[in-house]
């Protein structure tokens, strides 16, 4: 069975890294150099994860969740 789950990236200009993150997943977040690479990061963090709730016998999370991405300007 295929479960989807939206992924969030963000640049860390301090780290210079890409930040993923799964917002269906509270915690469930990691990083790569490139976007490809922190979206395979991504992947497999939800892997183990679901692997690590399945195998305590709790809840998997709906992986199919409302995403808004929106910009707020303020005064400098």
């Amino acid at each position: 069975m295929q479960r989807r789950f939206k992924v969030v990236l963000t640049w860390d200009k301090e780290d210079k890294v890409y930040v993923a993150t799964v917002p269906a997943i509270p915690g469930c977040s990691t990083f790569g150099n490139t976007k490809e690479e922190a979206l395979a990061m991504a992947e497999d963090a939800v892997k183990v994860t679901l692997e690590g709730l399945e195998a305590t016998g709790q809840p998997l999370p709906e992986g199919n969740i409302d995403v808004s991405i929106a910009e707020v300007v303020v005064p400098a």
